[in-house]
């Protein structure tokens, strides 16, 4: 190799600009924080509203269930929820909730705490229902104290994907599963394989993985 070549790259030095110079210390120009990243958006991935795309704003946290987690979830299920009385108890992105209404469910509630969070769920619902005559309910609510005073035996589905830093797992489980009509159904997101307490009268259906997230259908009575 010749000493010219050795000394600089070629391009910078026909160019007669020198390389890239690092400030270390005192005065040092520090690079600018990243900016904050939300999901952006989520995708319906069947029903009457299929393809259709939720606009979510950025919240801490927040972690919408994946497109093929849903499809697979929604294949266990049935593409067809027709008469089934379905809560979205951490809603976040609603991706859950508005699956089950564009499935056909006859009664859906998407409960979340965050107000901002809430307010994007209402407008999107807007967006889709243009006549207003989907049945679904959106509540800006703790979902742990909304559980805990619903009516017993008033659901036929369930979703459970609180926040996985706050470890509600199974304080989610204890309010919801109360909730269920014999043979309802529980969805659980979390970061390892959560057992519900035999008390609960719940069972493991259905279960799989996606990465560091498990999930599971969990049914009453067997």
């Amino acid at each position: 190799m010749s000493a010219a070549k050795a000394t600089a790259p070629d391009g910078l030095r026909r160019a007669g600009r020198p390389g890239p110079r690092v400030t270390v210390g005192e005065g040092a120009v520090k690079p600018r924080p990243p900016k904050a990243a939300g999901p952006g958006e989520v995708r319906i991935v069947g029903g009457v509203w299929k393809r259709s795309k939720l606009p979510v704003p950025f919240s801490p946290g927040l972690r919408p269930t994946p497109d093929r987690v849903r499809e697979t979830l929604f294949n266990w299920l049935g593409q067809d929820l027709a008469g089934w009385r379905v809560l979205d108890a951490f809603a976040g992105s609603g991706a859950l909730g508005f699956e089950a209404a564009s499935r056909g469910a006859a009664q859906v509630t998407l409960l979340e705490r965050d107000a901002t969070l809430a307010s994007a769920l209402r407008a999107n619902l807007k967006r889709l229902d243009k006549d207003g005559t989907v049945p679904m309910a959106i509540e800006n609510a703790d979902a742990l104290a909304w559980m805990r005073r619903a009516a017993p035996e008033s659901l036929d589905l369930v979703f459970l994907d609180p926040p996985f830093a706050q470890d509600l797992f199974l304080p989610a489980l204890a309010a919801a599963a109360p909730l269920l009509a014999q043979g309802g159904l529980i969805y659980l997101e979390a970061p390892h394989p959560v057992e519900a307490p035999a008390a609960l009268g719940l069972s493991v259906w259905k279960e799989g993985r996606a990465g560091a997230v498990h999930y599971r259908l969990l049914r009453r009575g067997g």
